[in-house]
């Protein structure tokens, strides 16, 4: 691990004074670091300091596991998660270059895309702590279905990772599934190295202990003078901006920086406090905030490591930032009010958007505003501290939309951020209503090419995005931030009309 960049010289040492001390508490697992609110959560959340060694026990049974995918020839692996359980897999899987299929999305099309035509080989993994997340659970009971349908046995093409004693634990055992489990005192977003990160890449050939070894040798870095986590730490704290900026240019790590934008946003962003991930494809983009790369640049940070070690580092950050901010880094009591949200939707079977929020309608585009604008370039004048792009459309299909947040930051001048929904709302989407309410968010959402029935849920896929899409929107217009939904008319049509509009602005 290496750690460089000009920011170092300017760190206050009584903050790394009194992070030495911090860190030495969080190795021994305090849960009073965070104070009285957040003790009795830490007591259940602290295990992901251990798992770089603990994580270890897991190695037989995901040998064994893979042994079996292996003999019956399962070469197709689609994982079944939302947030810290789908993340990191992915970023494993895109570091090692080998073939992971993620769905955490309920987009149909997407989900339709995701299925393969013959699905003798297919393995699917379901990841979820609870076994209560709506999606994961909507996209487990379809390919129960498929998988029937294709008259073969879902107990040979299952593989359930949960903690023990959950709802889904005693579901998927009773029909015989292979199940693991995983350690109940780790959070999902500090999971990476635990059964939800390690099970989907053990069945894609990828070497689990390295990654642990890694991971083991960082950590005997953290408590001491020069603990690499507290000096980030610092240094992003003492920044007086709410930002930081990471850059993928040169990553050798292709998505590390979207797991530590969950990992940093949703753990901080609470208490009108936290800081919020900016993600840069290229150093021709605007940096806000604290700068950090992964390959040697003028960045503020530079933090080059193995994967591995980079996941039980960021762990160790944004544990120690979040005591630096006060917060409990553990809970995420805005995600719950989100789905809460949806649920309400999904009651109400009402899965439009109110007709007195309509201000503008043309050949390609709906646009709904909680505020007095007519039109994109109105809306993008409103004053605020940052954007947000929140798309719930298809991702690889709809990609050229991934370009707004980058057009929307060089026509403003003002940090944007892009998620793809319904994912982000486990991610950024906390940060959105429990940090700083600066935000002006900006929703798009699409005409459906196909839908697809939920099975036993009397609903379908593309009334579920659209709960969730409206269930999101209703909270943040409830705290009276500036809104505007734009829907697309016509899919990938519309996508590119809306980067012409932007560039047009520009």
């Amino acid at each position: 691990m290496k750690i460089s960049g000009k920011l170092f010289d300017q760190i206050d040492p009584k903050i790394m004074t009194e992070l030495i001390g911090i860190s030495e508490r969080v190795s021994k697992k305090d849960p009073t670091v965070w104070g009285d609110a957040a003790t009795a959560e830490a007591k259940v959340r602290l295990n992901w300091v251990d798992l770089p060694s603990s994580s270890r026990d897991l190695l037989p049974q995901l040998d064994a596991i893979s042994a079996w995918a292996r003999n019956r020839s399962l070469t197709q692996v689609i994982l079944c998660g939302m947030g810290g359980s789908s993340l990191a897999p992915e970023v494993i899987a895109n570091t090692y270059k080998k073939n992971l299929t993620i769905l955490d999305s309920t987009d149909p099309t997407q989900i339709s895309n995701a299925t393969p035509k013959d699905l003798t080989s297919t393995l699917i993994v379901i990841a979820s702590k609870s076994g209560s997340t709506i999606e994961t659970r909507s996209q487990m009971a379809y390919f129960e279905e498929k998988i029937s349908q294709a008259n073969l046995s879902p107990a040979d093409h299952f593989v359930i990772v949960t903690d023990p004693g959950s709802a889904l634990d005693s579901d998927a055992r009773s029909k015989g599934y292979k199940v693991v489990n995983a350690d109940p005192k780790v959070g999902g977003r500090f999971s990476a190295l635990s059964a939800y990160g390690l099970l989907p890449a053990a069945l894609i050939g990828i070497d689990v202990s390295s990654l642990l070894d890694d991971a083991l040798v960082a950590s005997k870095l953290f408590v001491g003078e020069q603990s690499p986590a507290a000096l980030i730490a610092a240094a992003i704290y003492q920044s007086p901006s709410q930002f930081v900026t990471f850059t993928k240019n040169q990553s050798v790590l292709p998505g590390v920086e979207d797991w530590i934008e969950q990992l940093i946003a949703e753990s901080t962003g609470k208490d009108g406090k936290g800081k919020l991930p900016i993600i840069n494809e290229s150093d021709a983009q605007a940096k806000f905030g604290t700068s950090i790369g992964f390959a040697p640049g003028d960045y503020d940070l530079v933090v080059e490591a193995d994967l591995g070690a980079h996941f039980i580092l960021w762990e160790w950050v944004t544990a120690l930032l979040s005591y630096l901010l006060k917060v409990d880094p553990f809970n995420q009591p805005n995600v719950t009010e989100a789905k809460e949200q949806t649920d309400s939707i999904i009651k109400q079977g009402n899965f439009l958007y109110p007709d007195n929020l309509m201000i503008f309608e043309d050949d390609d585009f709906q646009f709904y505003s909680n505020r007095d604008v007519r039109s994109l370039a109105d809306f993008l004048q409103i004053k605020c501290g940052y954007f947000a792009v929140m798309a719930y459309l298809t991702r690889d299909k709809d990609d050229l939309v991934t370009q707004t947040n980058h057009l929307i930051a060089a026509i403003t001048g003002i940090a944007t951020t892009f998620g793809w929904g319904p994912r982000f709302l486990h991610s950024t989407g906390q940060f959105h209503k429990g940090g700083g309410d600066n935000g002006a968010f900006i929703q798009i959402t699409a005409a459906a090419d196909i839908d697809l029935p939920i099975p036993g849920a009397g609903l379908s896929f593309r009334q579920l995005i659209m709960a969730q899409a409206i269930g999101d929107a209703a909270a943040l217009m409830q705290r009276d931030y500036p809104f505007l939904q734009i829907h697309l008319k016509k899919g990938q049509v519309g996508s590119r009309k809306l980067i012409e509009v932007l560039k047009k602005i520009n």
